[in-house]
């Protein structure tokens, strides 16, 4: 390559506008398709844990609070997993869905990576149930 074609190309690129996107400043709307994060509905879930056997990354936990009431909370770990809908394509009941509005799941926290889903009086009857010393053990005789 000459000196006047590098010449040339370095004035066009002067007056021409930049091809880079001023992401954080400039925000396009995402695809409808788009695979963000996870979203649970816990009023249609009925515990089957369907979406638990056919994640491949063991992304998902359903703990029950009561099974004949169908009260359950779904841990999700964001970290794990690969968004392949995988859980949502398998969800008889669609509870499960796919957000394409919450994508940017960047964090330094690594605690922002675990969701609990579910109604907010099962979530702190869990979390209480699992701050109470040796309630995962069997009672002694």
């Amino acid at each position: 390559m000459g000196i006047g074609a590098l010449l040339g190309d370095v004035v066009r690129s002067l007056f021409s506008k930049p091809a880079t996107e001023q992401y954080p400043f400039v925000r396009y709307a995402a695809p409808d398709r788009l695979r963000g994060k996870l979203v649970y509905d816990p009023e249609k879930c009925s515990g089957c844990q369907l979406c638990i056997k056919d994640c491949p990354s063991n992304a998902i936990e359903l703990l029950v609070v009561d099974k004949k009431a169908k009260k359950f909370v779904m841990r999700y770990h964001a970290d794990r997993c690969v968004y392949c809908a995988q859980c949502v394509d398998n969800c008889r009941f669609e509870c499960l869905n796919m957000s394409n509005e919450q994508w940017e799941l960047a964090s330094t926290d690594k605690a922002a990576f675990e969701v609990m889903y579910g109604k907010d009086e099962d979530i702190e009857y869990l979390l209480q149930r699992a701050a109470q010393p040796g309630a995962d053990e069997p009672p002694c005789e």
